[in-house]
């Protein structure tokens, strides 16, 4: 793998960058402003503005997530209202993110593409040109997922018109990359792209490189004004490893008579811990209009991917407090895990959209469709346990295990382990979007699903589901427009309750107000408030037999709920004098019910705001500067050891953007965590904490036509 990257590398020439020309960085904010008015497709599965869709839409553009210096999926989200990007710190091995208190399911295309952790490699920002998060349930659209939103991301796509940029990258950690985006018109009826990016790099964490190759060729072919196929494929192959390391919390947030322990101390032997994987995709998207009023939508997907995780992480978890197995408080126990995993996906979703009147000023979008979802992910693993001191690793004692995952006889073995689940899921579903005076909409839709599980054959769950939701949005005024909304979800879950019944899916509810004022096409503020219900959450009892009411069964009932309530506030805008600027904040109370504590590290504020601003230097010469700050409030987690739980502390980020634009030419310097602040992203009571993200800064010099 290192070699193809360094062969690569050595190869390429100027490739793309955040720094764009200064008209196409003018053109790009006001993308920024009115693409949160002009998309809210995610939302609806229709071409329909935010504006008229009662549900807060937020679209982030390729443009702003580079201006921001986003390295991952997670950082793209780092100034959205209600979202928690990274809640964890950087993890290299998955992207995350809670969204009003809850992780967000990732959709790419509008169709999901993550079933399991530790199974498939991060999905590359540099490959899409928005990403959109929805907050709140989803289910009548999506299927089963997350009460608390999601995260599509919209793969770039073939245009006509030929462009391209290419650029080069240096920065911390030794970070080497090359990237180009080239698109145009092969014929006039066949268009192609080309994404790729090559990178060699080290991170924050010694001993861990986060090295990719990724190339997504894509082609689109328009034999009519009324049809478009399009065709992507991905081909991701990434050398890693855990930048997560789990430290203990005494060591880090609490206190060691031997000190603090380093954020980049590597828990591991090098050359053995890896996150190495390779992805394979190919996608098909078709839509065709037979007539104004009916248009055909189609979309399948197949995913294959294959991953080696091998890791250590210490053992905190027995004795969380006090973990160490001598009095002078340096020798830890080190776990080694190994899983060898595969995992594929298909998806489709089939929907025909009828648009109709049924007065001179009612307008219907009908959406009818089916989809479906099948995927497999099998994995042998295996768990090893030896003695570390943490002070002072001496990574040539440890293990090898021959190169792969812990087996009967290796040093410390203590178990194996081994999984092959699949899961297939079909529905149906129906909308209905309504139009009254062009000034009022309501959105109504429902949608039927069928589930099933099975592991190594058998049947885990075989269940079904109905979800509704229904919503109002009125521009009362000119640029002003409250929404409220209900919305609904599920998810499917294995097992049985005490009296052996098999579990029925786990059901959110949301209800949720606020309003949009967009007074003109450069200003849009959201502010709105929600209340989720999450019911059905199996929780431990103890309840007599009901045929032998002296005998006691232990067991689960699924009388357990979630709520989830708050308000956020989000304003994007382009001001006059070229000043881009985006505001958020957010309040959260995520709490088990009739237990009065706060989810664990679900912080109840987040703040933020970013801006850039143009200044011209020259006829072809413009400087753009941006900056922002971040605030995620205090947390808690509680646990057997900190019934009173134990708080990770607040901490305030400031990221910054400095780009040169000079006809075709850019060279921009990004930063982010730009102070250099040391902090952790979570503590866990179970017994470790995670390490925020450190500094990172790096310069692009790029190329665009």
């Amino acid at each position: 793998m290192k070699s193809h990257l360094a062969a690569a590398l050595a190869c390429s020439t100027a490739l793309a960058s955040p720094a764009w020309a200064a008209e196409a960085a003018f053109e790009a904010s006001q993308i920024v402003v009115t693409g949160e008015k002009a998309q809210g497709g995610v939302a609806t599965k229709t071409d329909t503005p935010a504006i008229e869709v009662p549900q807060p839409v937020t679209v982030i553009t390729a443009d702003t997530f580079e201006a921001q210096g986003a390295v991952s999926i997670s950082d793209t989200l780092n100034y959205v209202a209600g979202v928690q990007a990274n809640p964890y710190g950087p993890d290299s091995r998955v992207d995350g993110g809670f969204i009003r208190g809850i992780n967000a399911l990732q959709f790419r295309d509008g169709m999901r593409d993550i079933y399991s952790f530790y199974a498939s490699v991060r999905a590359d920002p540099y490959n899409f040109s928005q990403v959109q998060v929805v907050r709140g349930p989803a289910s009548v659209l999506f299927g089963a997922g997350s009460i608390g939103g999601l995260v599509n991301l919209v793969s770039k796509t073939p245009e006509f018109e030929t462009s391209g940029e290419f650029s080069l990258r240096y920065g911390s950690h030794d970070r080497k990359e090359a990237l180009a985006d080239i698109t145009g018109g092969l014929t006039s009826d066949i268009a192609a792209r080309v994404v790729a990016r090559v990178r060699a790099s080290g991170s924050q964490t010694d001993h861990v490189s986060d090295d990719r190759v990724m190339l997504a060729p894509s082609i689109t072919w328009s034999p009519t004004d009324a049809t478009n196929l399009t065709l992507l494929a991905l081909y991701q192959e990434d050398d890693g490893g855990s930048t997560s390391q789990f430290l203990p919390l005494v060591g880090t947030i609490l206190p060691n008579p031997n000190g603090q322990l380093a954020n980049d101390l590597f828990i591991g032997k090098p050359g053995w811990d890896r996150y190495d994987g390779r992805l394979l995709q190919g996608t098909a998207l078709l839509d065709h209009r037979f007539s104004e009023a009916l248009k055909l939508n189609l979309k399948a997907r197949y995913i294959d991917s294959d991953l080696t995780y091998l890791t250590h992480y210490p053992n905190s978890y027995s004795n969380p407090t006090n973990p160490y197995l001598d009095q002078d408080q340096r020798i830890i126990g080190s776990y080694a895990s190994g899983s060898l995993a595969r995992m594929e996906i298909f998806s489709t979703d089939t929907n025909v959209q009828f648009d109709f009147r049924t007065g001179g000023a009612i307008e219907h979008t009908l959406l009818a469709g089916v989809d479906y979802s099948w995927n497999r992910v099998r994995k042998q693993g295996g768990l090893a346990l030896e003695p570390i001191d943490i002070y002072d690793i001496d990574y040539s004692a440890l293990s090898d295990f021959n190169g792969t995952i812990p087996m009967p006889g290796d040093p410390g073995f203590l178990r194996a382990s081994a999984e092959d689940v699949s899961q297939k899921q079909l529905g149906f579903y129906l909308q209905d979007q309504i139009r009254f005076w062009d000034r009022v909409s309501v959105v109504l839709g429902v949608r039927r699903d069928e589930a099933r599980s099975d592991s190594f054959g058998a049947e885990v769950y075989d269940t079904g589901a109905t979800s509704f939701r229904a919503g109002v949005i009125a521009e009362v005024l000119p640029g002003i427009s409250p929404f409220f909304s209900y919305t609904e979800s599920f998810e499917p879950i294995g097992g049985s309750d005490v009296y052996d019944d098999p579990f029925v899916p786990k059901s959110g509810r949301q209800y949720e107000a606020g309003i949009k004022f967009h007074p003109n096409d450069s200003v849009m503020v959201t502010a709105t408030a929600y209340h989720i219900k999450e019911t059905n959450r199996p929780v431990a009892v103890a309840v007599p037999d009901p045929e032998n009411p002296d005998i006691t069964l232990t067991g689960q009932l699924q009388v357990g709920s979630l709520t989830s309530k708050g308000v956020e506030f989000e304003a994007n805008a382009l001001l006059p004098g070229d000043l881009q600027l985006i505001a958020n904040y957010s309040y959260n109370e995520a709490e088990i019910d009739d237990t009065g504590r706060q989810l664990d590290n679900v912080p109840q504020h987040n703040a933020s705001i970013w801006a850039t601003k143009v200044v011209p230097l020259a006829t072809d010469t413009s400087l753009r500067l941006g900056g922002g700050v971040r605030y995620v409030g205090s947390q808690r987690s509680f646990g057997f050891a900190f019934p009173e739980g134990i708080r990770t502390p607040s901490y305030t980020l400031v990221d910054a953007l400095a780009e040169v634009n000079w006809q075709n030419w850019s060279v921009g310097l990004n930063a982010t965590n730009l102070l250099g602040k040391d902090y952790y992203s979570a503590c866990l009571a179970r017994g470790d904490c995670f390490v925020g993200a450190e500094r990172n800064v790096f310069g692009t010099v790029s190329y665009r036509f």
